[in-house]
């Protein structure tokens, strides 16, 4: 090392004679050298801008579009929130006020305006920071962000150059400012001048005048600081600004300077929404899926024109979408009942843990107040509290469709509102299934043997759990101390029985059964209480599981899109559904649908024959988790499977007494509304059976086929709770009239058996702390709350 500092020293110490006694040769070859220098930088950087190919695909740039089965446009999946318009639709001022103020040789150069460059280059380095950047220039900066950038250096600005001069090669001047237009921000997640018209004068673009044209280009300056909603004195003096501007480019009449200056801001604000579609929560799984697609196809789905093909009904879709709503608007109403703000006021330590988790008790806990002073600073904040009160209030649910028969997912609803919880309760949110997991452990027992006519005493129930642990599972009501068959164990959802079925075929094989059947991406724990429904799974695992039985046993994963073609309608790929894998036998699969055919003809979901008047063959199952948190129901088809979930995001929150929060009242009530909905609408068959029937004895006589009801006669679903009180709940007879043998009605020696998930009790008259705010007259502590 040494050797080499040795060697380079003189060189060193002659270069640095030469810098301190400059030669005239030196002084004239340095500056020849620079623009040499300059142009060598030049040309490295030429590879780092946008090509010339993408250049030609941001000109026919065309977002992906998604359709439904039955050829419904869906949605767009564009960059930003924006709606393209053509330069003709724009109106003539605006394209005025753009080129006077940003460009007013736009017409005459090539991409770079010299005079203008060079003229922001000698003030800024006298101080006075000025832009020199042409229409194309920023145009290449709002395409290219990333790649030209933004920052104040000469590398940019040699990079934002190369490609103006690039777009100027394949563009033409309309199109360049027909795409500037489109693209630039505004604030609002308003993206191009259609949004923006919109958003700040509630008019399209071609319908701006002058002052509102003027107003709209004077905010790319600074689109924050020229805000003329937050900063309307600034944005007047920019706008006037631009008029003068107009003035001078001969793009305005001089005379009508001086009072149009005169006039007001007069700005009609509205924030404009990107359109989410019928499906959002189906959409944007589907965004995520078809992003990985296509990068492994070298496919953008911003910018090809994809069209992509999905197995949703459209038709369906809507009715899900009605059916969910009106039944998750009853609920709520009921809700706002029991946790109005007399029910807040009495959760006073479930209150306060749900305070201790805002981001304001942080804040004012990091500010240096006390755990007391902070939670009594937020509990005089009344519009907080209210907003509290609200979110952890907000009644949720979740639906999803699907045809048994290929995995098609022909219904997604994913919440209430997509806007205001965006989180997905189909194929995001774990929750216990409670007793619509039993299914899993008849089907274990029947795969083993079992049959449903052998019997187990219904009796109180002790599992050794090790360590001295014991479970007692119970009903809603004592014992009978009668034998009971697994058949009515499964039909009336009997937490005794089931316990003992699940003893003795082991929670290894139910899980094992469970995750074949669908149950795969969920993990189940292997002990007793797993019979029961207490590892939490998702919707999607439960109705693709239950899609499995009427597939006769064989599992088929749920898919969303059947072919993708380019934007010319060539076919890029086709999907298919995979081949069936054998989960259970057929034998044992037709066995426990015709089981669950009781549960709708006489059990648990018993509602779907007698309040919506479906008469169809089906079959399905009820489920209840542990003081009311979650409801559930899965409705089985030969065409369609169909489930719900309801309950709150926080699972602290539920649905107080016995009645509403069961998965009968809550979720059956979606699901028969959209069976009774897509019957009438013919959308599935009324008189479609499940392949292979067994009579309802187990012995092998035909299923009989429920006559269809006259359509003058068909039960509407029942009408939204009155808004000053909710509806009482009223007696769930038990249908005569299914074709069942009277022998395999519900034998009145099993006290109780109503309680389990059907018939409620008798419930007191509702206290007026219970009813909703609006049905009594507001006292001293309940002013209205006032919510920012």
């Amino acid at each position: 090392m040494k050797m080499v500092f040795a060697r380079l020293k003189p060189f060193v110490t002659e270069m640095l004679s030469r810098l301190r006694h400059p030669t005239r040769r030196g002084v004239v070859l340095s500056l020849a050298a620079l623009p040499l220098l300059l142009l060598l930088y030049v040309l490295v950087l030429i590879p780092f801008t946008p090509s010339i190919r993408d250049l030609r695909k941001a000109k026919s740039e065309k977002p992906a579009v998604v359709l439904s089965a039955d050829g419904k446009e869906m949605v767009l999946f564009k960059r930003a929130n924006r709606d393209w318009v053509k330069l003709a639709d724009i109106s003539p001022n605006v394209v005025n006020a753009l080129i006077a103020t940003e460009d007013h040789r736009f017409f005459q150069h090539h991409g770079i305006d010299l005079k203008r460059t060079a003229s922001a280059a000698l003030r800024t380095f006298s101080g006075d920071t000025q832009g020199g950047s042409t229409i194309t220039q920023q145009l290449a900066r709002n395409l290219y962000p990333d790649q030209v950038g933004r920052a104040q250096t000469l590398t940019r600005k040699i990079k934002e150059a190369i490609t103006a001069l690039k777009i100027e090669a394949i563009y033409s001047k309309k199109e360049i400012l027909e795409t500037y237009l489109n693209t630039v921000p505004f604030l609002y997640n308003a993206y191009g001048i259609e949004m923006a018209a919109r958003t700040y004068f509630d008019k399209s673009a071609d319908e701006l005048d002058v002052l509102q044209s003027a107003t709209l280009i004077g905010m790319l300056k600074g689109t924050s600081y020229y805000n003329p909603v937050l900063n309307p004195e600034r944005s007047v003096q920019r706008r006037n600004t631009v008029l003068t501007q107009m003035v001078k480019d001969n793009k305005l009449d001089a005379a009508k300077l001086e009072s149009l200056k005169k006039k007001p801001l007069r700005v009609e604000f509205e924030r404009q929404t990107e359109s989410l579609g019928a499906a959002p929560h189906f959409t944007q799984f589907l965004r995520r899926w078809l992003i990985e697609w296509a990068d492994r196809n070298d496919y953008n789905i911003y910018a090809d024109g994809l069209v992509v093909h999905t197995t949703l009904d459209f038709r369906l879709q809507k009715l899900a979408n009605q059916a969910l709503a009106r039944q998750a608007n009853r609920l709520q109403d009921v809700t706002n009942g029991q946790w109005g703000p007399r029910g807040w006021a009495g959760k006073k330590d479930l209150v306060r843990a749900f305070m201790r988790e805002t981001r304001e008790y942080k804040a004012a806990r990091d500010s240096g107040l006390t755990e007391d002073q902070a939670l009594k600073q937020l509990q005089s904040d009344l519009a907080f509290m209210s907003a509290l009160r609200e979110d952890k209030t907000r009644l949720q649910a979740g639906f999803l469709a699907l045809d048994p028969s290929n995995g098609h997912v022909m219904a997604w609803v994913g919440s209430r509102d997509f806007s205001l919880d965006p989180f997905d309760h189909v194929q995001q949110a774990r929750r216990q299934p409670g007793s619509t997991f039993k299914p899993f452990v008849y089907g274990a027992a029947f795969e083993q043997g079992a049959k449903p006519s052998d019997t187990f005493m219904d009796q109180a129930v002790e599992i050794p759990l090790g360590g001295g642990a014991v479970w007692r599972p119970s009903d809603g009501s004592a014992p009978s101390g009668l034998p009971m068959s697994l058949r009515e164990g499964l039909v009336y959802s009997k937490n005794t029985i089931t316990a003992q079925v699940m003893q003795s075929v082991g929670p290894a094989k139910v899980a094992k059964l469970a995750k074949a059947m669908g149950v795969r991406q969920s993990k189940l724990e292997e002990v007793p209480s797993l019979a029961l429904g207490t590892s939490p799974v998702t919707l999607k695992e439960m109705v693709s599981a239950y899609s499995t039985l009427v597939n006769s046993g064989g599992y088929i994963e749920p898919m969303l899109v059947t072919r993708i073609e380019d934007r010319n309608g060539k076919v890029l790929e086709k999907f298919e559904s995979r081949s069936p894998e054998q989960a259970m036998s057929v034998a044992t699969a037709q066995t426990l649908v015709d089981v669950m055919r009781g549960v709708v003809d006489r059990g648990t979901g018993a509602g779907i024959r007698s309040t919506y008047g479906i008469r169809a063959d089906v079959a399905g199952k009820t489920g209840t988790t542990q003081d009311n948190t979650d409801g559930w129901f899965i409705l089985m088809h030969p065409q369609l499977v169909a489930g719900a979930w309801v309950g709150f995001n926080d699972n602290r929150v539920r649905m107080q007494g016995d009645y509403w929060g069961q998965g009968a009242h809550s979720a059956l009530p979606i699901v028969g509304d959209f069976f009774q909905q897509s019957l009438r609408a013919r959308l599935i068959d009324q008189r479609a059976r499940f392949a292979g029937a067994i009579g309802a004895t187990g012995a092998g006589e035909p299923y009989p086929m429920p006559a269809p009801a006259p359509e003058a006669e068909a039960v509407v679903a029942p009408e939204p709770l009155p808004q000053s009180y909710p509806a009482a709940p009223q007696e769930l007879p038990v249908p005569q009239d299914t074709g069942v043998p009277p022998s395999m009605n519900p034998p009145q020696s099993y006290p109780g058996w109503q309680q389990n998930e059907q018939r409620p009790p008798q419930l007191p008259p509702i206290p007026p702390g219970m009813l909703p705010p609006e049905a009594r007259p507001p006292g001293p502590e309940e002013r209205p709350i006032p919510v920012q």
